[in-house]
């Protein structure tokens, strides 16, 4: 019954990460082709009323507490930043569940115990490590030069964006794919010596 619930979360893997690629390219290519507004958010001015002089760009239109900037026009940089709002994560997504289809796989057919497993899984957990700050700061750079763009004066700065507790998540796999494989090696040199 275990294999057969780990080859079905293979499989969901796998699709997943087929999706979350299938998503990233259409994304990508929706923007490309797209000539409409970009828009972003920003809570610089949480706190504060808007101003009918708030200092944004030209083209630019601002609503809201929570502040909605719309470029009408926008530059190829604008575009480009806003792709990298969205398109960092599901990349991260597609990538990440992919190599848990794979690491699910190698399980099936070489059992759980064994190198390729504890190689798989250390891999796995540094692309989480570093998979997740990178992509979280791809978006909070995008996002931050997309608002910069829109209303110069904000300033607030490229922020980390991104569920950050997946890096403890990451070391975890790293650390028991290094568990993993000194068990593989003492469990060889017992059965050497027996």
């Amino acid at each position: 019954m275990n294999s057969r619930l780990t080859r079905v979360l293979a499989s969901v893997t796998y699709w997943l990460a087929v999706l979350s690629g299938l998503a990233f390219l259409g994304k990508g290519v929706s923007h490309l082709l797209d000539d409409g507004a970009v828009c972003v958010e920003t809570g610089f001015w949480a706190n504060a009323r808007l101003a009918p002089g708030l200092p944004v760009a030209k083209g630019v239109e601002a609503a809201g507490s929570l502040t909605r900037l719309c470029q009408n026009s926008p530059s190829a940089g604008q575009r480009a930043a806003d792709l990298g709002g969205g398109l960092p994560w599901l990349l991260f997504g597609a990538v990440t569940l992919l190599l848990f289809s794979r690491l699910l796989s190698t399980v099936l057919k070489q059992g759980p115990f064994t190198e390729p497993v504890a190689r798989q899984l250390t891999a796995l957990g540094w692309v989480v490590a570093v998979g997740t700050p990178a992509a979280g700061l791809v978006v909070g750079w995008s996002q931050s030069w997309l608002v910069g763009s829109m209303a110069p004066v904000v300033g607030s700065g490229p922020e980390l964006s991104g569920p950050m507790v997946l890096v403890l998540a990451g070391l975890a796999g790293v650390i028991l794919g290094k568990i993993m494989r000194e068990g593989v090696r003492m469990r060889e040199d017992l059965e050497g010596t027996v």
